[in-house]
């Protein structure tokens, strides 16, 4: 045994070694990423991966929702991605005769399948580098509020020509490195999607925010959407006309598994990194930033979770809400601790003076690269107090006290109040109120009147609030939505939650100024910094910061070690789902009957592993982050493999400082994922539509 766990630790250093950061463009891949793909072990070449003039792998791929990645996995249009992406429309689609949350859903056809309203799905058409279009007419010796303004002006001409050669599609001109290059991204997006399948959250979440970022993991991370077209195939409003959409392009599924060492890769949406963060930044994000948000939101989630523990209405209306904030929350925490212990701070300090010595030597003043750091430094420092304020002013009050949220434009009311609790709220709200005065000097002039009407006692004017508010409820706020307009507008300005909307926002709009002058600072210091540096080292293949754009990031499959003495092996099985079972805490660790039945027989099917064992989940030493959720896992040849769902503790200080030995994707593996729906649920239709080879 001693040599088995040698070997492994040797194979993991091996390829560690060569594994690199990079979530990379796709039109680039071709020109920087070919030799190192195919040295990694990959089979396809990079045409197969991106092509702007045939179909390719990146045909398939698409952003699910508001924040996550799906992918095609039929011709008809059935798509995949995580349990957790899938969750709030899931919510939407629950009460509690009929909680999907809890029991799962399983369409039997495509009559069964459930329209999921609000979702939406875009396909990546076209993609074009347009720096020279944005930044052609810009001298450099502009400001940066000039820069913007001719950024702004040029971004708008280009949209409005793209608009015009591509009718009812979605352009977005997303800047790169800073604001140094920019690409143009042309979406069709289609709006009919309907659910077809969801494990129960005993599956598709077991483990919940204990195993939240934790490896070794053992989550069924998966749910099935299918997209729906006119008749045409172009995207149309739901209608029971509609059919499922005829897809050009999706992924082939491989059932032969895994072995250390294979090649994956994952294309998909990562949603933000900022891997050119300095130590300045780092200060303030240690300091100020995640302590705030992990002590705000634990209060809140405390509370909430009270209600929802001693109430099955309420947590159906607050799960979606509720994991959404404990992600977030969790993550702060863990980056906070990864930053500390892996010492990215100095690492940043020291590329820092590297760079400054660079510039000092190498530049001249009048390019500014030497300003850049003093830049970045300087607006770290001017607006601490404000930005502090503001962030509080945000996770303490609009983003926690809900009733407030119905004085600033939320979208769809009706579905407002049929996820919102009053009760519950009011608790929130008091707790809200206590922690903001104990933490803050500027405080919004509200805390005047519970000063002098209410004797300091927040407690009370909360309760004085949701006594007097109309707006608790959906059909309050309906009668006041329906009244005429000088009628509306007289009931909504008189109504207590007006007079406290409104007092925070006053102190919002003192603090912008002062912020937005120190953000202009930091954007013309980062801009300088990231095109020095690549100035610096012009033979390094850089890669972007994520911002939401297809992306592809590829490695190996490997196990890691988190601390001394300790091997975490690259897969789990379904031995672990059983062995994590806790009646004690049937919330997060409770194993269905139906899937013990299966383990204790032993049916598994053609989906166990060459050792008789159902495998479940998989590491991969690939760079993704939030937005990545859902995105393919492939094999050499591009074949579905995997669904990618989460990164693990020990590295998550990624997003700032990739680590080559710790980081790593944690996926279900998709053998799991057809089990569930085959000899679980027993949908088994679902397969014969898609190419399982």
């Amino acid at each position: 045994m001693k040599k088995l766990l040698t070997l492994v630790a040797m194979v993991a250093i091996t390829f560690t070694a060569v594994a690199d950061e990079g979530m990379w463009l796709l039109p680039y891949i071709k020109k920087m990423n070919s030799k190192d793909l195919k040295q990694h072990g990959c089979k396809l070449k990079a045409e197969d991966i991106y092509s702007a003039e045939k179909s390719s792998l990146k045909d398939a791929i698409v952003v699910f929702g508001g924040g996550c990645t799906g992918e095609i996995v039929s011709p008809n249009g059935l798509l995949f991605t995580n349990h957790h992406c899938g969750y709030d429309a899931i919510q939407k689609l629950s009460s509690v005769e009929h909680d999907y949350l809890k029991d799962g859903f399983w369409a039997q056809n495509n009559a069964e399948e459930l329209p999921a309203e609000g979702l939406s799905v875009r396909f990546v058409r076209h993609i074009f580098d347009v720096t020279a279009d944005i930044k052609g007419n810009i001298p450099s010796t502009a400001s940066q509020q000039e820069y913007e303004a001719a950024v702004s002006t040029n971004k708008n001409t280009l949209i409005a020509k793209l608009s015009t050669e591509y009718p009812g599609m979605d352009i977005i001109v997303p800047s790169f490195f800073g604001g140094n290059q920019f690409f143009a991204f042309v979406y069709e997006v289609y709006t009919d999607i309907r659910l077809v399948g969801t494990p129960p959250s005993s599956i598709g979440k077991f483990g919940g925010d204990t195993d939240n970022w934790m490896w070794p993991r053992h989550t069924g991370d998966f749910s099935i959407f299918r997209v729906y077209a006119g008749k045409d195939n172009r995207p149309a409003e739901y209608s029971e006309e509609n059919v499922p959409y005829q897809a050009e392009k999706w992924l082939d599924i491989s059932l032969d598994g895994i072995e250390e060492g294979d090649f994956g890769m994952i294309m998909g949406f990562p949603g933000s990194t900022e891997r050119y963060m300095t130590s300045h930044e780092i200060d303030y994000m240690l300091q100020v930033d995640n302590p705030q948000r992990i002590y705000v939101r634990g209060e809140r989630q405390q509370i909430l979770r009270k209600f929802m523990d001693e109430n099955q209405a309420i947590r159906i209306k607050y799960d979606s809400k509720y994991a959404q904030s404990a992600n977030y929350w969790k993550n702060s925490i863990g980056m906070s601790r990864g930053i500390e212990k892996l010492n990215v701070r100095d690492k940043k300090a020291a590329q820092e003076a590297q760079f400054q010595a660079w510039a000092e030597k190498n530049t001249l003043p009048e390019e500014r690269y030497v300003d850049a750091l003093r830049l970045i430094a300087e607006s770290q420092s001017e607006a601490r107090q404000e930005s502090a304020t503001m962030q509080y002013l945000s996770e303490a009050f609009l983003q926690s006290v809900e009733v407030i949220q119905t004085m600033l434009g939320i979208a769809d009311f009706e579905q407002f109040y049929k996820d919102y609790d009053a009760s519950a709220d009011r608790a929130v709200a008091k707790r809200m109120f206590q922690i903001y005065r104990e933490n803050n000097e500027l405080l919004p002039s509200i805390y005047n009147k519970i000063d002098a009407q209410f004797g300091g006692n927040s407690d009370a004017y909360v309760d004085w609030l949701y006594d007097n508010t109309k707006l608790s409820t959906y059909e309050d706020y309906k009668s006041i939505a329906e009244l005429d307009d000088e009628a509306r507008e007289q009931a909504f300005t008189s109504d207590p939650v007006y007079e406290l909307t409104n007092s925070i926002i006053e102190l919002y709009r003192q603090l912008v100024p002062k912020i937005m002058a120190s953000n202009t600072k930091f954007a013309e210091g980062h801009r300088l910094y990231i095109d020095g540096l690549m100035k610096m080292q012009p033979e390094k293949a850089w890669a972007s910061d994520a911002n939401f754009t297809i992306r592809l990031t590829y490695g190996n499959v490997l196990p890691y070690s988190p601390a001394d003495g300790v091997i975490y092996q690259h897969y789990t099985t379904l031995d672990g789902v059983i062995a994590k079972e806790d009646p004690s805490n049937p919330v997060e660790f409770t194993v269905p009957e139906r899937l013990k039945e299966l383990y204790r027989t032993k049916d598994y099917g053609r989906y166990a592993d060459k050792n008789g064992e159902l495998p479940v989940g998989f590491l991969v030493n690939c760079d993704i982050t939030g937005g990545n959720s859902g995105s393919p896992v492939m094999n050499a040849k591009g074949e579905l493999i995997g669904l990618a769902f989460d990164g693990n503790w020990e590295a998550m200080s990624g997003d700032v400082a990739f680590e080559p030995e710790l980081q790593r994707t944690i996926a279900v593996d998709i053998r799991y994922v057809l089990f569930i729906i085959e000899k679980y649920a027993g949908a088994g239709w679902l397969l014969d539509e898609l190419t399982i080879k």
